[in-house]
């Protein structure tokens, strides 16, 4: 299993910033420290190209981003300050999640220890999302020929929106979005399979519906299968308002994985979100992720 990084994931931000940016450079660490990852299968993720970006966002909201001309308002949704920083972040982030998928193609299982970026629209980015690495990914995907039929997986708490609005309606997508009814986004976008779960929603009842849901995707038969593993459903997030146990989480990823094992479909995955406090409970959590990911596929 091979990895992308860059420490550009870890973007500068102002004091007291509520976006829990170190998680990124501390999964890493937490991966090689714990051998979960050798230095050999640690990839550099490079910056891609801005045409590569507009497969799945609109020119003028690129070029917006590029030149520092974006709307003052879209930024707050952003929720970042507009920076040459994050603005490397950003191409850096779907280029880590391209090279990740073509590995996936090629070896079974990939991942990027980042991006699922999956509320930013086409036009617009929202909910700390610049460019929706998820949508670029299909994209991209189709337009090199290298799939016929992509699913993304998206188990962060919060709805894929984003995703939603710039793929929904595509018979060549699958889109599954299991996240918290009542949070964030507010309006949401339908996908191809929306399971919204009430406030406080435990393991059990969680591992049940997607037990019930997964075998459909897999039906569908789909060439790659794109995991949203966001840990925000954990029960100490403060974003999240689920309650699944650390436990419930590893018990979630090891579904998903051992289904794309059991049915040969290649895995790319995506880190999503957590905000957890103490950060160590959201780096954890990313980290039994992968944890999961070695266990099944035999390292």
């Amino acid at each position: 299993m091979n990895v992308f990084y860059s420490d550009v994931y870890v973007l500068p931000l102002p004091e007291g910033h509520k976006f829990p940016i170190t998680k990124y450079r501390l999964v890493r660490d937490g991966l090689m420290r714990e051998g979960i990852l050798k230095p050999h299968q640690l990839y550099l993720s490079e910056p891609v190209e801005p045409e590569i970006v507009k497969l799945a966002h609109a020119p003028h909201y690129v070029e917006s981003i590029i030149n520092g001309t974006v709307d003052r308002l879209i930024m707050r949704r952003i929720g970042f300050p507009w920076t040459r920083e994050l603005v490397t972040r950003s191409f850096t982030i779907v280029g880590g999640a391209i090279a990740s998928a073509e590995e996936a193609l090629e070896s079974g299982v990939a991942g990027n220890l980042a991006g699922g970026t999956h509320h930013a629209l086409w036009d617009a980015g929202e909910g700390f999302c610049v460019f929706n690495d998820l949508a670029v990914v299909v994209q991209y995907l189709f337009a090199q020929g290298l799939v016929r039929r992509v699913a993304v997986i998206d188990l962060d708490v919060h709805q894929g929106n984003g995703t939603a609005a710039i793929l929904g309606g595509r018979e060549d997508v699958y889109l599954f979005s299991m996240h918290g009814a009542k949070n964030y986004p507010f309006r949401k976008v339908a996908s191809t399979l929306d399971i919204d779960l009430p406030d406080n929603t435990g393991d059990d009842e969680y591992l049940a519906i997607l037990s019930e849901k997964l075998p459909a995707i897999f039906a569908w038969k789909p060439d790659i299968i794109l995991y949203q593993a966001g840990v925000d459903p954990l029960r100490e997030d403060t974003l999240g308002r689920l309650s699944l146990s650390m436990e419930g989480l590893a018990e979630r990823d090891r579904m998903v994985v051992r289904a794309c094992r059991r049915h040969g479909v290649p895995l790319s995955l995506a880190m999503g979100g957590g905000y957890a406090k103490p950060v160590e409970l959201t780096v954890q959590a990313h980290i039994q992720t992968y944890r999961v990911l070695c266990q099944v596929y035999g390292g």
